[in-house]
């Protein structure tokens, strides 16, 4: 019961590992193993027996009996006089198989057998989670919050595995606090050293197309198929949907009546903007459908250098455009396409504004980032902003009222003059 006893207090730690009898055993007989190559020079000579069932596990040593003046190698062999204190008729030339107690080897052995004992299932309870996660990759999981630190939330699973949600990977809205429930898709697996580092992100495409996934049925079921995605995380974002049946309407599936079913994706990536478009391999109305809601008056396509020249009336170019450029942005993603936008009536030959003035021209008047606030929204001349209500460019831009007032008054003296 020597061996079992301290078996027990070397495996006392197994249920909270979720380690199996059997495996535990296997690791055993391997430390175990070790220890005896380190004492002996060899395990050869050993024969080690383990009933799982049991937990128990015994150490037999086979040694060759000698005469009692020839013993060069005392692990290898037995002199007859200590062999027949086993078996009083034992002969030269047979072999003696004799038991090894664990207490035998020593207490400095034995606390080196348990610290070895440790780190093998150490080793081996990362290298199952390394492998669990490692098929997780790009799937949603949850987790809940143990720490936020500033550059780093540290969440939790059902499980006690530890999974990092760095900084550049949260949604810019993202506020957690501990104990919250956080989803995302795990994005990576990387060992440090022994342990495996699991990498979650909220900012990846891949979470947002599983979120699909997971709240649209038609495209959990496949009969809905989401072909592209794109995102500047936290503000907007473009999703590209087919369906091989003529009978449903893929973008109508997807949004649900009065938005229903896109709302929960909405609300988890923070009130994130999503554009759904209806897929088409004919690019020209790809592109015009993914500078949504601009309407295109006509485009223009380069295919060597992947190019578009995209035509608009005035009064399209900043929906075109979208807040901080993001519309046509996100619209060149989605259709791997460069799109310069062209206002109808800047070709050549097109007199309509030819007394029109660029907005820097005035840049002694008015200030640089003004400027650019303005530009961002596709407003870069003296009459494409007087054209505008007041009220709409506040909402538009991140300008105050009085200062769109101070710039109407500026131009308006232009013309004036």
């Amino acid at each position: 019961m020597e061996n079992l006893a301290l078996i027990d207090s070397f495996s006392e730690f197994k249920d909270d590992k979720l380690i199996d009898r059997v495996t535990l055993m296997a690791i055993l007989e391997d430390v175990f193993r070790n220890a005896l190559k380190k004492k002996f020079g060899s395990d050869d000579n050993f024969d080690i027996i383990i009933n799982p069932d049991k937990g128990d596990m015994e150490i037999w040593q086979r040694r060759v009996i000698v005469a009692d003046d020839d013993l060069d190698l005392d692990h290898l062999e037995i002199t007859l006089t200590e062999a027949r204190k086993i078996e009083p008729d034992f002969e030269i030339g047979e072999e003696v198989s004799e038991e090894v107690k664990l207490v035998d080897l020593g207490r400095r052995a034995i606390l080196a057998l348990r610290q070895n004992l440790i780190s093998k299932i150490h080793e081996h309870d990362n290298t199952n989670l390394y492998k669990q996660f490692k098929d997780l990759i790009g799937d949603i999981y949850t987790a809940e919050v143990h720490h936020v630190r500033p550059r780093v939330v540290i969440l939790v699973d059902d499980e006690g595995n530890e999974i990092i949600l760095p900084k550049e990977k949260q949604i810019p809205s993202d506020f957690f606090r501990k104990g919250d429930n956080v989803r995302g898709i795990i994005e990576s697996v990387e060992l440090k050293g022994n342990k495996p580092q699991i990498i979650m992100s909220r900012t990846s495409e891949k979470f947002l197309e599983k979120l699909f996934e997971q709240e649209i049925p038609e495209v959990f079921d496949g009969l809905i198929m989401v072909k592209n995605v794109v995102r500047i995380p936290g503000e907007k974002a473009k999703v590209a949907v087919d369906s091989y049946d003529d009978r449903i309407d893929p973008v109508g599936a997807c949004v649900g009546m009065k938005g229903s079913r896109i709302h929960g994706i909405v609300r988890e990536l923070g009130n994130e903007n999503i554009d759904v478009i209806n897929y088409t391999s004919n690019i020209q109305l790809y592109i015009t459908r993914a500078l949504s809601p601009a309407k295109v008056s006509s485009i223009k396509i380069n295919e060597e250098t992947k190019r578009a020249e995209v035509f608009l009336k005035l009064e399209e170019v900043s929906k075109a455009i979208g807040r901080g450029g993001h519309n046509i942005k996100l619209a060149g993603q989605l259709t791997g396409y460069e799109l310069d936008v062209i206002r109808e009536g800047d070709v050549a030959g097109a007199t309509a504004d030819e007394d029109d003035v660029e907005l820097t021209e005035f840049s002694d008047e008015i200030e640089g980032w003004v400027i650019e606030e303005f530009a961002k929204i596709g407003l870069d001349t003296a009459k494409s902003i007087l054209k505008q209500d007041v009220n709409d460019l506040v909402r538009r831009t991140d300008l105050e009222e009085e200062t769109i007032l101070d710039v109407m008054k500026i131009l308006k003296e232009e013309f004036d003059s």
